[in-house]
């Protein structure tokens, strides 16, 4: 089965489509190698590849026929992704939201000015 068919699948991916565009921009390997949408999987051969900031590492158990339920996945593939990773996601929610609450309005003019202050920074000690 296609690499691109097999991510769609078994659920990692909402469309072939998305797939394809991973494997374009070298996002997906297959043993190792980069692959494209049209790279052969096989039983045992390990997959990696990057997704919303998460390196997933998936080996392939066996070859499903078409799209999985969300229950059955597991028997298809074995998820070997470290729970480093996801808890790593996890801390840059909470970074994101200590700032600022989602829906809490437009930046005040104190946080225009911390804005414009911290890109100053970083400009001065660009041409140093």
């Amino acid at each position: 089965m296609r690499v691109d068919k097999y991510l769609w699948c078994v659920r990692y991916y909402k469309t072939r489509n998305m797939v394809t565009e991973a494997c374009k921009k070298n996002h997906i390997t297959v043993n190792g190698q980069v692959a494209k949408p049209s790279k052969e999987v096989f039983p045992t051969d390990k997959i990696t590849f990057r997704k919303d900031q998460i390196t997933y590492i998936v080996t392939v158990l066996d070859i499903p026929d078409n799209r999985v339920g969300a229950k059955l996945v597991d028997m298809y593939r074995k998820d070997e992704t470290p729970a480093e990773s996801f808890e790593h996601l996890e801390l840059l929610k909470l970074s994101k939201e200590h700032y600022r609450k989602h829906g809490e309005g437009r930046p005040t003019k104190k946080d225009r000015r911390d804005l414009e202050d911290f890109g100053s920074d970083i400009k001065e000690e660009d041409s140093e």
